[in-house]
């Protein structure tokens, strides 16, 4: 199943796709298969789920497919520039967005208690302080999407979430696309972001659109 969010941006778009086909079913709603033959003999069966999915959702997207490169650092682009691209997976979903304009980044996570084994891997005092009495856990689930969103921003890399992104206090909403802020310190910019976010009963969804 596909779902298109509403954006209040027209250049902008964002879907995502629940992964509940197999590869050769996936494989069959596309065409340019020698753009994606070659490189799925190298991926396993769940990779190549995930990998196939993004594409029909993106094709679902624009109307049309593309092909998606890769930067050294993972980072997806498209040859001719009609569009930025970010994307996403987790278990049983993949994430897509698009901008006619401007850079954007995305990250979708599925909702699990794993996260709170590694919350100080990622999460400073003040945030850790700041956390959601209501919902701890799918707060915790933000700030780590959020992050990740934000890594993918810059391009990845060699980044410390814990001390290089943070996130200002807010309060998680449920059933709406809403956002909260967050700024940097990688770089000596220290710029300030509004990271836009929804809540599922399956996932939480950040993005920089």
């Amino acid at each position: 199943m596909i779902h298109i969010m509403p954006t209040d941006n027209s250049k902008c778009r964002i879907g995502v796709i629940s992964i509940d086909k197999m590869s050769n079913e996936l494989l069959a709603e596309l065409e340019n298969w020698d753009w994606y033959c070659r490189k799925l003999r190298r991926m396993r069966e769940m990779r190549k789920q995930e990998w196939l999915a993004t594409r029909v959702l993106l094709k679902k997207l624009i109307g049309e497919e593309k092909e998606i490169i890769y930067t050294n650092s993972g980072k997806p682009y498209f040859r001719d520039k009609q569009f930025y691209i970010g994307i996403s997976h987790t278990r049983g979903y993949a994430a897509v967005i698009l901008n006619e304009e401007k850079p954007v980044s995305i990250d979708i996570e599925y909702i699990s208690s794993r996260i709170e084994k590694i919350q100080d891997r990622f999460m400073n005092k003040m945030e850790k302080n700041n956390l959601s009495q209501k919902n701890p856990l799918v707060h915790m689930l933000l700030h780590w999407s959020a992050k990740e969103t934000l890594c993918k921003f810059f391009g990845g890399g060699k980044v410390e979430f814990k001390t290089q992104f943070h996130i200002n206090p807010f309060e998680p909403v449920i059933g709406e696309c809403t956002n909260f802020t967050a700024y940097e310190t990688l770089t000596k910019n220290c710029q300030l972001f509004t990271i836009k976010y929804s809540i599922t009963k399956n996932y939480v969804l950040c993005f920089l659109s």
